[in-house]
């Protein structure tokens, strides 16, 4: 058995970003998993640990010395390693050199690409502890960190400054540096209740020493259930519970490592505001936890989360209460004030926003949307004067003082305030939905009209950023088109909405100015929303699940309207579970290789007079009658049923190769034999280019 110990390593920092610290930690834990696989050093279980002041991975089981192995690495080409004359050249030596070798004990091997270099030879396995410094510093550097900071003197860099790093194999410590600083076994607990140094003797150690003299909880799933039960049972004091929001909860998690629960509470008149406003107040801006009654309305009461045992709990709470009354006192300020002015005369006020300077203020925004909506509104048959009304005030809760103060609350401000103005409840509904779905996972919008509106502002997103030449590149997508497109797609699919994208596309596209070469525009629009169809099939969890190659064949009928490209691709999936699936998804490709080869060299229709033999004359007659059958169902898209009859053509298609030479010397039974697939594969071709379908495995 080989030789195994614990191994522990702790990185600690300043506080760190709360929002980054899990995908911080997780990347960390991968970083270090890949690289031990890389090395081949065997472990057990992997334990990640985050507070706001550290970053810790504990390996379980972790093999002591690496076993002996093969290694080869190629080299240049033998032709670039030669000269004429067969002397070495430079290449040949640097490879040499940097193997440890001499050049005439270089070996040569075949590859695909010609004769190479390559070093072969038995590396003998070095010791975990020679390995893990490389490891936490290679795992370290590949973290997601988008800006890195510099600190006193040195050249290290990091998400915030390191001022101790613990790195322990057993109870020995790794000799090394990390960020400059020498590895011990020296971790510290919690700033104000443990600040002094504490020792470390064994990996296995480390929870429990943090939590008992560090006042430290170092694993975050844990902290979070601790955070969770202390907030339940602390808003069951006041009579209620907690509004417990995943995202709040995570970011209080990430800000404490020693959690200590406080009720709060807040002036009643503080519930006469909107709802989202208090919840927004307690959670975005103080990190409070809301507390509501049975039924789900708010309470006056609050649940805070400090970071320390108080001496005088009673002077945390009254400071928690003194914070959140001024911000709350303004919102009921600003929230007074807007009513006072409708939302329509707000509109003027959008001229002076610049959405985008090549597109034009905010109004110019409203006023393109405002055309979109209305064509969106005329082909879903919904009513397009209160589209057009709803799009006219979508945005004007943008110049209030309450979003100024809560940007995160536009569109709900501004369905308050249009109700305050006695808009109809389609038109206030639409103003809160037209945002939607922000996220994936979303809700959408559940109205005709929020629909339309949202469509049309994410479409005129798109197509105007695309005009301005700035379309996202790589991960960099600082618009949301992706989002955005991601949106359209949902609201016409999930939502039911049969509209033809590429007429909405150009619709757009024409309401922008100064426009050049619109309709290749247009087409990288409509491939570019396309393409984030592919990523939603992708996520979906679907019986049976769709491919790639189901998505490819129907994107290569370019079908304008997503609704349809749904019908269809689900259609596909039914087919492939068939029998006939893939031995006729496999004559399709040939018929498709025979007719590409033939380049358009054929009658358009084959001649029932020229069908020689009788499996090319059943196969027409079969075709014919599949047609008629198939016909009303394409008209009706109901796709499914319709791959089922084709699939009843497996029989005669299969006769008509066995026995039926299509590329014959007789230039018309060739032709018509040609006419005959090509009808076959058009028959195919209303659903889907199933040709594309993977072959058998």
């Amino acid at each position: 058995m080989p030789d195994t110990r614990d191994f522990l390593v702790e990185i600690g920092t300043e506080e760190l970003p709360p929002r980054a610290l899990p995908t911080l930690a997780q990347a960390f834990s991968n970083g270090v998993r890949e690289s031990l696989a890389d090395t081949g050093l065997a472990h057990g279980k992997i334990f990640t640990f985050a507070t706001p002041r550290r970053l810790a991975i504990r390996v379980n089981g972790l093999e002591t010395t690496q076993s002996d192995r093969d290694v080869e690495r190629l080299g240049p080409p033998v032709r670039v390693a030669y000269d004429k004359s067969g002397a070495p050249t430079k290449a040949a030596a640097a490879f040499a050199q940097s193997c440890g070798i001499a050049v005439d004990a270089i070996e040569r091997t075949e590859t695909p690409k010609g004769e190479r270099l390559v070093y072969r030879a038995r590396e003998k396995g070095r010791t975990a502890a020679e390995l893990l410094p490389d490891i936490v510093r290679s795992a370290l550097a590949k973290l997601p960190i988008p800006k890195r900071m510099r600190w006193g003197a040195g050249e290290a860099a990091f998400v915030r400054p390191v001022h101790w790093v613990v790195m322990l194999l057993g109870s020995a410590i790794i000799e090394g540096e990390v960020f400059g600083i020498a590895a011990g076994n020296e971790t510290r607990g919690h700033r104000f209740h443990a600040p002094k140094p504490l020792r470390i003797k064994s990996p296995g150690d480390y929870e429990s020493l943090l939590a008992k003299k560090g006042f430290v909880l170092a694993e975050f799933a844990a902290r979070r259930e601790k955070i969770s039960s202390l907030a339940v049972a602390t808003a069951k004091t006041t009579g209620g519970q907690p509004l417990l929001h995943p995202g709040v909860l995570d970011e209080v998690t990430a800000l404490v490592e020693w959690p200590v629960a406080h009720a709060g509470k807040l002036d009643k008149r503080f519930l006469e505001l909107p709802r989202e406003v208090l919840v927004a107040t307690l959670e975005s801006h103080q990190r409070y936890f809301p507390v509501i009654d049975e039924s789900g309305e708010l309470k006056p009461w609050f649940v805070a989360i400090s970071n320390i045992e108080s001496q005088d709990p009673d002077e945390v709470t009254a400071g928690n209460e003194r914070v959140v009354r001024p911000r709350l006192a303004d919102a009921a300020f600003f929230f007074d004030r807007d009513k006072k002015m409708k939302l329509a005369d707000r509109q003027e006020k959008l001229k002076g926003i610049v959405f985008h300077h090549k597109l034009g203020s905010l109004y110019d925004k409203m006023s393109r949307v405002k055309k979109i909506t209305k064509l969106i509104a005329d082909e879903s048959n919904s009513d397009r004067e209160l589209a057009a009304r709803a799009a006219e005030l979508a945005k004007c809760d943008l110049v209030t003082e309450m979003v100024g103060e809560f940007p995160e609350l536009q569109g709900t401000m501004g369905r308050y305030y249009a109700e305050n103005d006695g808009e109809p409840v389609e038109i206030t509904t639409a103003i809160e939905e037209h945002y939607r779905p922000r996220h994936a996972g979303d809700e959408l919008p559940s109205t005709a009209t929020g629909q339309a509106l949202a469509i049309a502002d994410k479409l005129d997103t798109i197509a105007g950023i695309f005009a301005a030449g700035e379309q996202p590149t790589g991960t960099r997508d600082p618009y949301g088109l992706r989002r955005n497109a991601l949106g359209i797609l949902r609201i016409a699919i999930e939502g039911e909405l049969d509209l033809d994208l590429e007429a909405l596309i150009a619709a757009a596209v024409s309401t922008l100015d100064g426009v050049e070469n619109a309709g290749a525009l247009e087409t990288q629009i409509y491939d570019y929303v396309m393409e984030r169809l592919r990523a939603y099939y992708r996520d979906r969890e679907t019986e049976p699940a769709i491919t790639t190659e189901m998505f490819d064949a129907v994107f290569a009928l370019r079908p304008a309207r997503p609704l349809d490209f749904h019908h269809r691709i689900l259609a596909v999936a039914d087919f492939m579970r068939l029998d006939e699936a893939l031995p006729l998804a496999m004559a399709n490709k040939r018929i498709a290789n025979i007719l590409r080869q033939a380049n358009g060299d054929f009658n358009e229709q084959p001649d029932i007079t020229k069908l020689e033999q009788k499996e090319e004359s059943d196969l027409f007659k079969e075709l014919v009658a599949l047609e008629d059958e198939i016909q009303p169902l394409l008209d009706e898209r109901q796709y499914a049923e319709a791959l089922g009859k084709l699939a009843t053509v497996k029989s005669s298609t299969d006769a008509f190769f066995d026995h039926v030479l299509v590329m014959t010397d007789d230039e018309a039974l060739k032709q018509n034999r040609l006419a005959l697939l090509n009808r076959l594969h058009r028959l195919f071709l209303e659903i889907a280019d199933i040709s594309r379908l993977p072959p058998p495995a």
